[in-house]
């Protein structure tokens, strides 16, 4: 008796998921299903893939082996029906998207009602992670970056630039004042990233050079949690223009050192495995979003 692709996909699932109970909520079975599909699967192949107690699992080496030959033939098997669905012109599918969440929150979301509408047999999964993923273990068909990308063997797609500003409250600048120099924000709170330092190069021109290194007074992983501290009046902050154009235009952050800004502008990428002909719904996506992302290029 041959392997079914749905006991492949049940086994993948586990894997990718953690458990089989998670698992199970996933693909709405309950655990006991799962656990005889995976017992049934290993009877087929006549050796055992996970190594399973009440605490954790383990792939065994032939279940290394098998998860690898697994994951190709169900991509194969979601390749074919994605090209005939572009036989027929009509994106459909799942489309799993990974961004930050602030570009998620700020960059996304805002449209999703949009695309929907554009393309309603497209079933979107959005996830949020402000550290770089690995795409095949996440399930991931596209994610998007922010900023200079390190070497990879992904394939890279430009959707455009983002400006970076010095910005601060209102409220912090009426009870603090604000800096008229470069020099001065020594004197000031200033709101910083956890990692990368990179991050912490703010694009202000000084006596040595173009980018300013700051040490944060309050640091924090994400730059979502820092827009919302300086919106809270705890410092100055370096973002994107991406997740702050509105607190601008609304004038609950205002633009500080304008005149000593160099300009320097984020690269925003998508990234994602396929380097043949992508599927018609990413394609679809990224058409759409690169169109949104326009507003940033002035």
């Amino acid at each position: 008796m041959k392997a079914r692709s749905d006991e492949l996909q049940v086994f993948v699932t586990v894997i990718e998921s953690g458990s089989i109970s998670a698992a199970a909520e996933q693909v709405g079975q309950t655990p006991s299903a799962i656990s005889r599909t995976l017992s049934r699967l290993e009877g087929k192949l006549g050796t055992t893939l996970i190594n399973r107690t009440t605490r954790r699992m383990d792939l065994t080496e032939e279940g290394k082996f098998f998860l690898e030959r697994a994951r190709q033939i169900l991509n194969q098997m979601e390749e074919l029906e994605e090209r005939m669905s572009v036989r027929q012109q009509t994106p459909s599918g799942r489309l799993r998207i990974n961004a930050a969440s602030p570009f998620m929150l700020h960059s996304i979301v805002p449209y999703v009602a949009e695309f929907r509408a554009l393309y309603p047999d497209i079933q979107l999964e959005l996830n949020s992670n402000d550290l770089i993923i690995d795409l095949l273990e996440q399930s991931t068909d596209v994610a998007i970056r922010i900023g200079v990308l390190a070497d990879s063997t992904l394939h890279a797609r430009p959707l455009g630039t983002s400006p970076l500003n010095i910005l601060a409250s209102p409220q912090y600048l009426e009870k603090h004042g604000t800096p008229n120099t470069v020099a001065a924000l020594s004197e000031y709170s200033l709101l910083g990233f956890t990692q990368t330092e990179t991050l912490n190069h703010w694009p202000l021109r000084h006596a040595d050079g173009d980018r300013l290194f700051i040490q944060p007074t309050v640091s924090a992983s994400s730059g979502e949690t820092l827009r919302q501290l300086a919106l809270a009046g705890q410092g100055i902050v370096c973002l994107s223009h991406f997740m702050t154009h509105d607190d601008i235009r609304h004038g609950r952050l205002i633009v500080i050192l304008p005149e000593a800004n160099s300009g320097y502008r984020q690269p925003i990428h998508a990234v994602y495995y396929r380097n043949s002909q992508l599927a018609l719904r990413i394609q679809c996506f990224l058409d759409f979003i690169q169109q949104k992302l326009a507003v940033y290029a002035a």
